[in-house]
């Protein structure tokens, strides 16, 4: 952590406002009389009640001395004053109480308050993290010595009914502070260390149990940028917080207090985790720490009562759940339906939605438990999880055991008040060891190799097994949990899971027929893409959370990026082409993101795709006849409508099915013309670009009808027309104008982000056209770009807002980004821009070779390395000597990027000279010898040297250049 200056004893600080003097006032019958200076409230005006109160008792506090005769009292009646504030600038954002001010009363009272007086030190232990905890403020070297040695102190000598508090003030006090306290740190976690024995799963205490795993994981806290505690201590710890996920409840123990033990594991866990790389032992250690965390992903999940193994291997099959051990409640009986359930399912939560309203809180205590359990309560309640089972039933999931113990809600008969507040705070402290432990499995996944944890993927991502119960993966957490900040948590473990697997995936395959003998391993892999598939597109339908439904979309994205679908059967990704499709209106800005990031990972995997391909090319209105593209979303989703078209509030499933459709943005719509017209993705994109919305979203506000849509989104919307032009030109083609128009717009905006996406627009778009010219191209001349049309486009580009980007020395990342742009023009319509143009070009490129930023300067030296390739410039004399100077110029800079760039253009330098000795020099006789003996032979002699020595690399063909050059 940042250390703050030492703060001396001599001259504290306890206020913001110097109490100011009293006047000197002459003594006289018209005197005001005297009154005493606690009286006089000047210095405090301005504070708020707790920084008043902070105030004077901090007054009160250093006026106090060892010898008082009150000292006892005075100290217990100060700090219950202190005690009973609230420091939290969520509460009152106006706390402003410096942490110089706190520092100073905590080490002087540490000189008030006898280890003798447990009382009183318990109290004070109290007080440490009360204040530390609330103001989250950063400790001085000198106040956490002082406060160190005071609680190790405590911690002999003091009785242990005060231990529970003195951990509690060291768990604070070293919060992130692990590596400055090295002697401390050993003293606790040795053998026979205070932390080892009251963190052991025999200790009798289950408060002070939570205190010690609290106070080791926050010794094991790495904040960035700080060092990681000793790999010995992290081990101790790690061993303590695995054991403890692994042992039994101990009996007689109340749930409450066990799932704040087991939170307390699992946090400490996810701190040894943050330091980096996995360094806890081999695959035993990670199997038996995967298990754990899998039986806890599912701690108080009704109707999950299963054998847990307690160590997972690594294996290419799933490796299913033991066989279930015998429940205590009565199972559903097997002829009742999935409907039937459903509808005992609501009627047993609206009987318990009486009861919730009757439990009163303390709002400083539950504040923000009494706001999850009304979450958590509203998931149970709402009809979406009611929906979402019954989709998932139609949708023929078998994991239909699940459901009825997820909605089994209890009535007004079966528990009192009491009771169901017990219930509804255990649900709540259960969800919240299910998020620990997916918060724990997340550090696991990216602290692991991705070889090492492809081994134990069968475990928590399934392959549609064919018969008997499914397995408890992450997946069932997605489609189950009512909670939605635990789904959410179990999305971004599968979405890191699943980002970069590509290689991991790339030998699944199902396009053969199977074989019936075995089943090899690619097919099963391929079976797992199509679960995944399925379950992500039944949480899709079912999701009403926008947080969830936008984790959902992402972490189908980070699916299609790594799928190699061009060895699956097709049908996946035309399925959630048109299911994904109503999304784009939804009113949610981040929904409305992902759906783009989606959509940009459709069109760049393993692109051209055919199946992509095809459905770029289908109209917009085919998707509303799929099945599957509806969802109950739609009726609220369409907020960008046609002018004059009003979309209801709420209508039935066939009218809002209907309006998903008709409600659409406002495209042109060509029935009839197929293939011809553009992609709707492309025309889609551009109107979220360029148009105005029509109507804002809820979180937006009202008002400002005519604004464009958030840079997020137009951002969004860019890139995917970036992918849409790299992968798949031939479609994209035939809206040049358009994309012109776009770029041209972007690089006119003062938004820099949307200035740099234009000008990429841009350059993907002259790659294409320069790739159809190619000569190795196979496609043919009716198919390309005539030259004209390049070159009207290219002229309209360059009198634009381009020559302002590349003259704007205030971003250098947008002038590179425009030199890679004139780097990407055709050389055939570059000999017939007009002259004017082609030296604007040629002059703008040399001058910012010269400037110091290196990525403009790179960017330069390689653009000038291809132009130096074009026919029309490669005969003029004077262009190709300035190129030669700067490239040879450039090969000594001292960026590696830029010599990089100038090898790259100095190979082409090279072939351009070859060319020209060979075709003019040796065939006409004609080629000015003078050039080639004064500019270049005798720079070029000495480049071998130069580039050996800066330990660059040169490529074969640029050496035998170098020696033909030389040579000739």
């Amino acid at each position: 952590m940042a250390v703050s200056a030492p703060v001396g004893l001599s001259s504290p600080a306890f206020c913001r406002r110097a109490v100011p003097p009293y006047p000197s006032v002459a003594l006289s019958a018209e005197a005001a009389p005297f009154t005493p200076l606690l009286a006089d409230r000047s210095h405090l005006e301005g504070l708020s009640d707790a920084e008043e109160q902070f105030s004077r008792c901090a007054a009160k506090l250093r006026a106090l001395r060892t010898d008082s005769n009150q000292l006892r009292e005075e100290l217990n009646q100060l700090f219950d004053q202190l005690l009973s504030e609230n420091y939290n600038r969520t509460f009152d954002p106006v706390v402003n109480i410096r942490s110089e001010d706190v520092c100073v009363l905590l080490k002087h009272v540490c000189t008030l308050v006898p280890l003798s007086q447990e009382h009183l030190v318990a109290k004070f232990c109290q007080l440490v993290h009360h204040l530390l905890n609330q103001l989250k403020l950063i400790l001085d070297e000198h106040t956490l010595d002082v406060l160190v040695k005071y609680t190790s102190v405590a911690l002999k000598e003091c009785s242990t009914w005060t231990h529970s508090d003195v951990l509690l003030a060291i768990s604070t006090v070293v919060y992130g502070n692990g590596f400055q306290c090295h002697q401390f740190v050993s003293n606790l976690l040795c053998e026979d260390g205070v932390l080892l024995q009251y963190s052991s799963p025999c200790q009798p205490n289950i408060e002070l149990r939570r205190v010690a795993l609290t106070c080791m994981a926050n010794i094991c806290l790495r904040i960035p940028g700080q060092q990681p505690l000793d790999d010995r201590y992290r081990s101790a710890c790690f061993g303590v917080f695995l054991k403890t996920l692994h042992s039994p409840k101990p009996p007689d123990t109340d749930d409450l207090f066990y799932c704040m033990v087991i939170q307390a594991a699992l946090k400490g866990l996810q701190c040894c985790l943050s330091a980096g790389k996995w360094t806890f032992g081999g695959g035993d250690m990670l199997g038996s720490l995967l298990a754990a965390l899998k039986r806890v992903m599912f701690q108080g999940t009704p109707g999950i009562s299963v054998e847990w193994p307690a160590v997972l291997y690594p294996a290419p099959l799933s490796q299913y759940e033991g066989v279930p051990v015998k429940k205590t409640a009565e199972p559903q009986k097997p002829s009742e339906t999935p409907k039937d359930s459903n509808v005992a399912g609501k009627a047993a939560g609206k009987k318990k939605r009486k009861s919730k309203g009757k439990g009163k809180k303390s709002k400083a205590e539950d504040g923000v438990d009494d706001g999850e359990e009304k979450e958590e309560a509203a998931a149970h309640q709402k009809g979406g999880d009611g929906g979402r089972d019954e989709r998932e039933t139609s949708s023929k999931l078998s994991a239909s055991f699940l459901y009825p113990s997820w909605k089994l809600n209890s009535s007004d008969s079966e528990y009192s008040d009491a009771e169901g507040n017990a219930q509804t705070k255990l649900r709540l402290y259960h969800g919240r060891v299910r998020q620990a432990a997916l918060h724990c499995m997340l550090a696991v996944v990216k602290a692991v190799e991705k070889r090492t944890l492809y081994g134990y993927w069968s475990s928590f991502i399934p392959d549609s097994p064919t018969g008997g119960p499914p397995p408890l993966t992450l997946l069932t957490i997605i489609l189950k949990d009512p909670l939605p900040k635990v789904r959410l948590c179990a999305l971004q473990v599968l979405s890191a899971i699943l980002d970069s697997s590509r290689q991991f995936l790339a030998v699944a395959e199902d396009t053969t027929s199977p074989r019936t003998s075995y089943t090899p391993f690619s097919l099963t892999l391929a079976t797992a893409i199509r679960e995944l598939h399925r379950s992500l597109s039944l949480a899709l339908v079912a999701e009403t959370s926008p947080q969830t439904l936008t984790q959902v979309i992402k972490c189908l994205a980070f699916l299609v990026s790594n799928a190699p679908y061009h060895r699956l059967r097709p049908g996946l990704l035309g399925q959630l082409w048109k299911q994904i499709r109503p999304y784009v209106r939804h009113r949610d800005a981040t929904v409305r993101v992902s759906v783009l990031t989606l959509y940009g990972a459709l069109v760049t995997t393993q692109a051209p795709l055919p199946e992509v391909q095809l459905l770029l090319q289908q109209p917009e209105e085919s998707g509303c006849s799929v099945p599957g593209s509806f969802t109950p979303q739609d009726s609220s989703l369409s907020w960008r409508q046609r002018s004059g078209t009003a979309s209801p509030a709420r209508a039935p499933a066939a009218s809002s099915q209907q309006s998903s459709c008709t409600q659409s943005p406002r495209l042109p719509q060509t029935p009839g013309e197929g293939e011809s017209s553009p992609p709707w993705l492309l025309q889609l994109c551009v109107l979220l670009v360029t148009q105005p919305r029509e109507n804002q979203s809820d979180s937006e506000g009202a008002g400002g009808g005519s604004a464009l849509e958030p840079p997020p989104v137009r951002l969004a919307a860019l890139q995917v027309l970036s992918y849409l032009v790299r992968g798949y030109f031939s479609l994209t083609q035939s809206s040049m104008g358009d994309i012109g128009q776009v770029s041209a717009r972007c690089l006119g905006e003062t938004d820099s982000s949307i200035q740099l996406h234009g000008a990429k627009l841009l350059e993907e778009f002259g790659t294409g056209v320069i790739l159809q010219y190619r000569a190795e191209s196979n496609i043919p001349e009716s198919s390309r770009i005539p030259v004209y049309q390049v070159v009207q486009f290219w002229s309209e580009v360059l009198s634009g807002p381009l020559n302002r980007a590349l003259q704007n020395e205030q971003d250098p990342v947008l002038q590179a980004s425009a030199c890679d742009t004139l780097a990407s023009i055709l050389p055939q319509a570059f000999a017939q821009l007009p002259d004017k143009t082609q030296l604007m070009c040629i002059t703008m490129l040399l001058g910012l070779t010269y400037v110091e930023n290196y990525l403009v300067k790179m960017a330069a030296v390689r653009a000038l390395g291809v132009y130096v390739l074009f026919p029309c410039l490669r005969e003029d004399v004077m262009f190709v000597a300035d190129t030669a100077n700067i490239i040879l110029a450039a090969i000594e800079d001292r960026s590696r990027n830029v010599r990089s760039k100038a090898a790259w253009s100095l190979a082409n330098l090279t072939d351009t000279l070859i060319v020209n000795i060979v075709s003019v020099w040796i065939s006409k006789r004609s080629y000015p010898t003078c050039f080639c003996s004064r500019c270049c032979r005798p720079p070029l002699r000495r480049l071998p040297t130069k580039t050996r020595s800066s330990l660059m690399r040169c490529e074969c063909s640029e050496i035998c250049s170098i020696s033909c050059v030389t040579v000739r």
